[in-house]
């Protein structure tokens, strides 16, 4: 998928002619755990979505148009202007349908723009200056307009674990005992009676990578541990028999044998593909083979999601909405490129048996080991080289048979 002319520098490592960082193959960092690029040279044009310096249009006409146009079940579209450019990449790559968590006071500029290829999934409006209240009774309302004058057809359960780090009257509280942050909370409880009797299905977001539970989440008594997290989870999946699409592969791609089993109990239960990042990087751990089965096992029960953050801070150095995803382009430029280094990521990821650096940063890597990782090393990015036919439902075929025939029957 890079342009010719690259090599491999160890069983993992590939390392491009042109355009690219400038990494020696001569002389790697012996440092460098296998399967991860190296720190990348700091020079100004290198940035954290485009650390390899690839030309997007180059790239996604190497792909060639995928085997279906596809449906990303799972983004955050926001602002009119960033949702153009948006617009412009996510066609690059063969995308034409958007299912959006935006939030409420944005949404009917989003749809201004995008009109019929967007659809809204409910979420709290997280910008609310009370989020004590917007994430229990003003999330109910939310729900409700979201129903009425967006024609939404599913909300979503936010349950990472960070959520104690941002109600306020949740800081001081341990896991088990509050009405707001576990997933089977009575707040999130009343949630989804709402959502049920306006005839909506589920996204969830459990748990967290396992990265954050080894660094951000020690503190097990406050956060509980990342298996706790799905106790919760599995009762509401029993209580709630609508379909359930659980974000970022469940949570837990670094383990497909404790997903095989979650939905081999739960009929209900769909998984997508979204967090490029943490997908790439943990999918790239297994070997091709395991996941290549997995998702031949799982195939209709497994949604293309990319978890696209796009808003209008992103086209500017000036930044208003308070938003880390804010900091991650600052010209429209910028934010083209960070659009179109997710959908290449993941069709890379799905088309191909490619094996190398991902051309994204991860700042995971860095996190978890500074000694060896900087805030522009990448992991490993491992094609899984789906079948066609394979392709065509992930793509396009599970989100029509469940989502989409959610959307005109319900």
């Amino acid at each position: 998928m890079f342009p010719s002319g690259g090599r491999y520098v160890s069983n993992s490592i590939y390392v491009m002619a042109t355009p690219a960082p400038n990494l020696s193959a001569s002389n790697p960092p012996a440092s460098s755990p296998p399967g991860s690029s190296p720190p990348a040279p700091r020079r100004p044009a290198v940035r954290a979505a485009n650390v390899h310096g690839l030309d997007f249009a180059a790239e996604a006409a190497r792909l060639g148009p995928p085997p279906v146009a596809i449906i990303d079940a799972h983004t955050h579209i926001h602002g009119p202007a960033s949702s153009a450019i948006y617009d412009r990449a996510r066609r690059l790559f063969g995308v034409t349908m958007t299912y959006s968590m935006t939030q409420l006071p944005g949404a009917a500029a989003v749809r201004d723009v995008l009109g019929d290829s967007i659809r809204f999934i409910c979420m709290p409006t997280w910008s609310d200056g009370d989020k004590n209240r917007a994430h229990r009774q003003g999330y109910i309302e939310t729900i409700e307009t979201f129903h009425r004058d967006f024609g939404a057809r599913m909300m979503k359960v936010w349950a990472s674990p960070r959520l104690r780090d941002v109600v306020p009257d949740l800081k001081d509280t341990t896991f088990g005992a509050t009405d707001l942050c576990e997933i089977d909370s009575a707040w999130r409880i009343e949630h989804c009676k709402v959502a049920q009797s306006l005839g909506m299905m589920f996204m969830v977001h459990v748990a967290d990578p396992d990265t954050w539970f080894a660094t951000k989440y020690t503190d097990a008594k406050r956060y509980g541990t990342k298996r706790e997290q799905y106790i919760g989870l599995e009762r509401m999946l029993d209580r709630f028999t609508a379909p359930w699409i659980a974000a970022h592969m469940g949570g837990w791609p670094e383990d497909l044998s404790f997903l095989d089993g979650l939905l081999t109990r739960h009929a209900n239960l769909y998984l997508d593909t979204s967090a490029t990042k943490w997908m790439a990087r943990e999918l790239s751990k297994h070997p091709r083979e395991e996941v290549l089965a997995f998702f031949y096992k799982w195939q209709g029960r497994l949604l293309f999601g990319s978890d696209l953050v796009v808003m209008e801070d992103q086209l500017s150095p000036a930044k208003s909405m308070g938003s880390p995803m804010g900091d991650l382009a600052s010209t429209p430029e910028e934010a083209f490129e960070l659009y179109c280094s997710r959908y290449w990521a993941l069709r890379t990821m799905f088309e191909t048996e490619f094996d190398g650096p991902s051309t994204i940063a991860d700042p995971d890597l860095k996190m978890v080991d500074p000694v060896h990782f900087d805030s522009l090393s990448t992991p490993r990015l491992q094609g899984i080289g789906l079948t066609r036919s394979m392709l065509e439902v992930l793509y396009r075929g599970a989100a029509t048979d469940l989502v989409e025939h959610w959307w005109k029957t319900h």
